[in-house]
């Protein structure tokens, strides 16, 4: 169950702001919005109004990105939805205004197949800003490849076109057991449909979710699945020592596809994992690039890692 390699790349956006934007508390949900309009606006050949009773919703950048249609059958089980080959993680938390002139960053993770379209996410990206985001624009500079110890320019306003640059990362053997993991954006992992208190966070839960995250991100959007034997990974996991010193985050966004508030608390803080199986190791250094939990998308369950504790 080693992982040489994986079709993942985060880029950094960099936008200088030409009309005031303000961005709410926490701007992933709203980022999440400006990008799918633009990107359905630049793909969708039909204008249908539901991408689900559209003809070409199986070879549709828009749906493939960011509707990923759920099989109609499957092995395992029954899909109502499947993960989407992105996550974006906006600014750090905190409701800001932005001014002309000022400089505008998030990033953006994109995985496997989602890749190729690259270009396609820059321009979408583009028209996003210049259509209005939070209230103003922006002009889109640089995109920059964001590796873990490296950074490279891939776009260029001037340039106007995408170069080509490494996309996939290597996942190193790893020679310890033990890991701290810090969620900067609230973890949320649920159980008959409420969000789990900090108290009932395990080990097992955690790794589990973010193996079956992985699983299913690389069979609908790579070339194939890891095929992860979950029974075996499940016996291994109870067994994964676990401190944590989680709290909750309070969190609310309006939906306009559903027209109301959403409440979409989480926890943020620390969990410490020891005696942890060489079958998770590669399993917690990609998820710094796929986060972990419900939202991911809009940049929820993202956290820095650390490989090893005294």
């Amino acid at each position: 169950m080693k992982f040489e390699s994986w079709p993942v790349a985060r880029y950094r956006f960099v936008f200088e702001v030409t009309s005031p934007i303000c961005l709410p508390e926490y701007a992933g949900s709203m980022l999440r919005g400006a990008f799918g309009h633009a990107l359905r606006a630049l793909a969708c050949m039909t204008r249908e109004p539901a991408c689900p009773a559209c003809p070409l919703s199986l070879t549709c950048p828009y749906s493939l990105i960011f509707e990923t249609p759920a099989p109609s059958e499957h092995k395992l089980q029954k899909f109502s939805a499947v993960p989407n080959p992105y996550i974006i993680e906006p600014p750090d938390w905190g409701r800001r205004v932005y001014n002309p002139g000022a400089t505008l960053v998030f990033s953006m993770v994109l995985i496997g197949h989602a890749l190729e379209k690259l270009a396609l996410v820059v321009y979408a990206w583009q028209r996003a800003f210049a259509r209005q985001v939070g209230g103003g624009t922006a002009e889109l500079a640089h995109v920059f490849h964001v590796a873990p110890h490296s950074e490279t320019l891939v776009y260029d306003a001037a340039e106007k076109r995408v170069v080509t640059h490494d996309m996939a990362i290597l996942l190193p053997a790893h020679e310890g057991n033990a890991f701290c993991l810090r969620f900067m954006t609230p973890l949320r992992l649920q159980e008959n449909g409420k969000a789990l208190p900090p108290e009932a966070l395990t080990a097992r839960v955690l790794l589990m979710a973010l193996a079956r995250r992985v699983s299913l991100l690389a069979e609908f959007h790579t070339d194939g699945a890891p095929g992860y034997d979950f029974q075996a990974m499940s016996r291994l996991a109870d067994f994964v020592a676990c401190e944590q010193t989680l709290r909750w985050r309070h969190w609310e966004r309006y939906s306009n596809r559903q027209q109301k508030t959403m409440t979409l608390n989480g926890l943020v803080g620390e969990v410490r994992l020891r005696a942890v199986p060489p079958a998770f190791h590669a399993l917690l250094v990609l998820g710094r690039w796929t986060h972990v939990g419900k939202n991911a998308t809009f940049g929820l369950g993202g956290y820095t890692l650390e490989d090893s504790l005294p």
